[in-house]
């Protein structure tokens, strides 16, 4: 089986090579195809996973090539995670929001805007090559924002392209631990847009075990998003939100935390990347291990500008493992392999929210099979989660407007319709600062 890989020089491709060695079944990937437009990027990444593989007996053959559609021809899944305009254009995205006072982050608010205006043109692009070159492939998305960019592709392959994300999982994963449940036992009542879900409940043999967390007041301050968020908030809400509704839930800190803090997030990580990919230059450096020093100080510094903000202190040593690649490995051994399973998936509604379309992408529980990710019926959010569900997905079909037709008029509006950007003229601003930082944002007139 044939998975090619589009972001091939990404950082977090070895976590994925990683994966698919501790599958030894039948049908299992046996090729790898990375793609990049950066030779220097897949030189050093193809280095990391050549030692990966060196103590493991037919391990999958590794090719790294720049050609898009020779990539792709002959694939059965392709896994996408490019980054349109990289790290500098991410903290450029950081930067030009802070100016202005509201936030920069990759996939909400103001930085994610822009991150999906410049990436859903070549995102359709791929998708319209996927539909002409590889008909029968499954396209798994890891692209941010995640769930406007599995939508946008979505129009083009319908539902053989499914968006995953490690927040909802790593999110059930703490919760069952701190219950003291194996996470493969429980059942996780998560729904919402991708970055915009809550847990409204977490059943282990049928019984639903979130009351008695919110009910201790000490358990429920004991991990994360206890934390984070704060015991008496999460008791109000009755549920756990992903960790990325801090952004909204206590905006003003997030934002006065990220003006205050040396370096936003997207600089650190072009800092610390380029130091990185420099390094494998060097034909004696220990790749695997310059990757593993690399990953172990991003993961322990993430999301750090709101820990702080919230006084949440370090993060959990058992939260330092990623983990959307074990997502992908599992979505893709249960579509080949029809081993049947239920993961949380960027998918189409397919009237599951009855508040949203059949077409628009959600993010909740879903039965996977050979035939694909099929969304399970979910309880009807409350007004305040619906509000904000609502008010997201209207930006986002305003962003994929934008896209599709060059309008910048139509970019400022979906700037201005977000909750995290207060003002019609400081979107006005956003789209001039933007288009002046970003190439990419060129057609925008």
């Amino acid at each position: 089986m044939k998975l090619t890989i589009l972001g091939g020089g990404g950082f977090r491709v070895p976590l994925v090579y990683g994966a698919l060695l501790t599958d030894r079944a039948e049908g299992r990937v046996t090729e790898v195809v990375l793609h990049d437009l950066d030779d220097s990027r897949l030189y050093a990444v193809a280095r990391v996973l050549d030692e990966q593989a060196a103590r493991v007996p037919d391990a999958p053959k590794v090719t790294a090539i720049t050609d898009l559609d020779e990539a792709l021809r002959g694939a059965d899944f392709i896994f996408s995670a490019i980054r349109v305009g990289g790290l500098e254009g991410r903290a450029n995205d950081e930067r030009v929001a802070l100016a202005q006072g509201v936030l920069g982050q990759e996939t909400v608010g103001a930085g994610g805007i822009a991150y999906g205006l410049r990436t859903v043109p070549v995102a359709v692009d791929i998708a319209r090559r996927v539909a002409r070159l590889a008909p029968d492939a499954w396209v798994i998305n890891f692209t941010n924002p995640a769930g406007l960019v599995t939508e946008a592709m979505s129009r083009h392959l319908g539902d053989r392209v499914i968006g995953i994300c490690d927040s909802p999982v790593g999110l059930g994963r703490r919760i069952a631990r701190v219950l003291g449940a194996d996470p493969k036992e429980a059942w996780i009542d998560y729904v919402g847009l991708n970055h915009l879900g809550w847990v409204r409940g977490l059943r282990v043999a049928g019984r639903d075990e979130l009351p008695r967390l919110l009910a201790d007041a000490d358990l429920l301050g004991s991990f994360e998003e206890g934390k984070l968020f704060g015991v008496d908030w999460l008791q109000s809400l009755g549920a756990i939100p992903n960790e990325y509704l801090h952004y909204y839930y206590f905006n003003r800190e997030a934002v006065r935390a990220y003006q205050q803090a040396e370096k936003t997030r997207g600089a650190f990580l072009a800092d610390q990347q380029a130091r990185f990919y420099e390094e494998m230059k060097r034909p004696d450096a220990a790749a695997l291990t310059a990757w593993d020093r690399t990953r172990a100080e991003r993961e322990a510094t993430y999301m750090a500008e709101n820990r702080e903000a919230a006084g949440a202190g370090e993060r959990d040593a058992d939260d330092l493992s990623g983990g959307y690649e074990k997502v992908a490995l599992a979505l893709m051994r249960a579509i080949a392999r029809d081993e049947r399973t239920t993961l949380i998936l960027n998918v189409r509604n397919q009237g599951t929210l009855s508040v949203l379309d059949t077409d628009a992408v959600i993010e909740v529980p879903c039965l996977v099979d050979a035939n694909g990710a099929h969304p399970v019926a979910v309880a009807p959010l409350p007004e305040h989660a619906t509000g904000l569900v609502c008010a997201v997905k209207g930006v986002e079909r305003e962003v994929l407007a934008a896209a599709e037709s060059g309008s910048r008029a139509t970019a400022v509006k979906a700037f201005a319709l977000h909750p995290l950007v207060d003002s019609v003229n400081v979107a006005r601003r956003l789209v001039e600062g933007y288009t002046d930082v970003h190439p990419g944002l060129a057609y925008l007139k």
